[in-house]
């Protein structure tokens, strides 16, 4: 064969080799453009009981989620969607809001025990941390960057709620009073402000705290004409995640109370929301119509993955 006529179709090939696998790639995942914002199932229905909720992820993006298979546990849940019981708790406690702290220590808002609990999730060991027979019912927790935790306590019969704030030490002190059904609640970046939201009454709260951790200067972020609201997370430019209960959809607020994203979350009645992922940008949402968990991506990580690794 002429030594030029096959360099020449050796170039033609090595230029079609480069075609195809350039078709390749650009059909791959990892440059096609991320879908963000909507909703898949991420467990199978009905794995949950109605009191589905929690949820949060440790530092290797398993989600911890109350009463899989039936109340008063708590299931774990790989990143592939695989769930088992992680632990029952003990007594009549029934577990709602959770958190971790930079440790790695979970806490779980117990509301029929009138508890905050503490587990070592290594051990399994499970401890009162904070009880007061005061609390209606804790029901979500916000945890700062020192670990002092904020529960809200929603009174549902008389439409009202409380803010409780939890010390290092374990103790109890009441933060905020006379607001409605206080449920889903979160801390800014900065740790210079709560968000509440009142379930009943449709409203999104903030509060200064102050550098002792009180409360004060109470301002409405923006209140909404239907539908409720449940859980509710931060992510690292400050905005807000909330679960619109009965409408079926999570909201992105800014902290000046605008809606910059809404997503249908594939059932009436999402009740919480946390983030993980190997880049924090990954939501899991407790829904209760369905009974399983959902998942979207997002375009910023959630500040509780940043604090993992802060």
């Amino acid at each position: 064969m002429d030594p030029k006529k096959n360099e020449s179709m050796m170039k033609i090939c090595f230029f079609e080799l480069l075609c195809v696998s350039a078709m390749m790639l650009i059909g791959s995942p990892l440059l096609a453009e991320e879908k963000l914002f909507v909703a898949k199932p991420f467990t199978p229905e009905k794995s949950f009981t109605a009191g589905i909720e929690g949820p949060a992820c440790d530092a290797e993006g398993n989600i911890y989620v109350v009463n899989f298979l039936e109340q008063q546990t708590i299931g774990k849940t790989t990143p592939d969607g695989e769930t088992s019981v992680f632990l029952k708790l003990p007594g009549k406690s029934v577990g709602n809001g959770i958190r971790f702290d930079r440790s790695g220590v979970m806490f779980v808002a117990d509301y029929m025990g009138h508890n905050v609990l503490k587990i070592d999730i290594q051990t399994r060991e499970v401890e009162v941390y904070a009880h007061s027979d005061e609390m209606s019912q804790p029901n979500d927790i916000a945890i700062m960057s020192d670990g002092t935790l904020f529960a809200s306590d929603p009174k549902w019969s008389d439409g009202a709620g409380r803010i409780w704030r939890i010390n290092l030490d374990g103790s109890v002190e009441l933060a905020a009073d006379n607001l409605g059904t206080a449920n889903g609640i979160d801390v800014s970046p900065d740790g210079k402000t709560l968000y509440v939201n009142e379930s009943v009454q449709q409203n999104v709260w903030k509060f200064t705290i102050t550098p002792e951790k009180k409360l004060v200067d109470k301002k409405l972020v923006k209140k909404f004409d239907d539908h409720g609201f449940d859980g509710m997370r931060c992510d690292v430019d400050g905005n807000l995640y909330i679960t619109r209960y009965g409408k079926g959809t999570v909201i992105k607020l800014s902290p000046a109370g605008e809606v910059l994203q809404e997503i249908d979350v594939l059932g009436a009645r999402p009740s919480n929301i946390c983030f993980g992922g190997p880049d924090g940008r990954t939501a899991y949402v407790t829904e209760v119509e369905h009974q399983r968990l959902v998942t979207f991506r997002v375009d910023r990580p959630a500040l509780s993955w940043k604090r993992w690794r802060e």
